[in-house]
């Protein structure tokens, strides 16, 4: 039987009137990396902050590494590393110095923090710029430095919230290796992010949450097999290829300016759009995970 890290049960979070979080079951096994997608004000981010032991639950059950983050917290606390969303390293302090100082915060001596801010500085290839202040680093350095910052402790869970946002492709398919060999080396990750693509790659597993209430649950191919499970033929909104469709019994998906057909034999839908529509801009695809989120979620715009 698996070690869960984090197993959470009817949970619910209230804030007076509004139920941010309504009662989700979710379970995370040792060694995972499991991701949370949703759209603005999913409850992604409230369900973060419960289980950093911030944000005490309104009820249900929620047990990190088998302890009860209302009693147990700072117990709990000692064993995640987090990194936010937002950037807040200390930009009065070096590279190394971000890291070192940090430390003290887990009672690691001086000496050990300077081992393991090196050794840290090595992994994300920042050894480099140890003595830089912050205001010098990219954005993909800095993101690199709070994952190392988020480690200085030696965590048994990370928790990433945004971990790539911002970043140019290069900056978050580096980021991408780094968090590939963390899990490899054991540790356990639970991320958020609104990259469809980066959840693909990264997750073993994953939830979509919508209105506070989780979904679905499943690895990134199951849950397109289950819910696309065929190519995507994408071409033109316009009247002449909807009522084209309608009149062949074609079912399709409109989202703005792009008709959406799923279908097992997309050259045979190609084909009869080509052949009926002179010029008109078709594309063929495989489903992905974006079709699952935008066929869950709707493609309404979020706050």
């Amino acid at each position: 039987m698996d070690y869960y890290v984090i197993e959470a049960n009817n949970l619910i979070k209230k804030y007076r009137d509004l139920t941010a979080v309504n009662s989700i079951n979710f379970s995370v096994p040792k060694g995972e990396l499991f991701g949370f997608l949703g759209p603005n004000g999913a409850g992604k981010t409230t369900t973060m902050k419960m289980v950093q032991c911030i944000s005490p639950r309104t009820q249900g059950s929620l047990k990190i590494f088998g302890m009860d983050p209302d009693t147990d917290g700072r117990e709990i606390r000692k064993c995640i590393g987090v990194v936010p969303q937002e950037t807040n390293l200390d930009p009065d302090l070096s590279v190394f110095d971000n890291l070192a100082v940090y430390a003290r915060f887990y009672d690691i001596s001086s000496r050990e923090a300077a081992i393991r801010a090196d050794e840290l500085l090595s992994f994300f290839e920042l050894d480099t710029k140890r003595d830089t202040i912050i205001e010098k680093l990219s954005g993909g350095m800095k993101r690199r430095l709070l994952l190392a910052r988020a480690l200085i402790n030696r965590p048994e869970l990370l928790i990433l919230d945004e971990p790539t946002i911002g970043l140019d492709p290069q900056a978050r398919h580096h980021i991408w290796e780094k968090l590939l060999k963390l899990r490899a080396e054991g540790h356990t990750i639970v991320l958020t992010t609104h990259y469809l693509d980066e959840a693909a790659r990264l997750c073993d597993r994953l939830v979509i949450m919508d209105q506070g209430s989780i979904l679905v649950t499943g690895s990134p191919d199951a849950l397109v097999k289950h819910y696309i499970g065929m190519d995507i033929v994408e071409t033109e909104n316009i009247p002449e290829v909807v009522q084209y469709l309608d009149n062949a019994g074609i079912h399709y998906d409109s989202g703005g300016e792009v008709l959406q057909v799923r279908t097992k034999n997309p050259k045979d839908i190609t084909d009869k759009l080509r052949e009926s529509f002179q010029g008109i801009r078709i594309i063929t695809r495989p489903g992905s995970l974006e079709d699952v989120f935008l066929l869950l979620t709707g493609r309404r715009l979020r706050d």
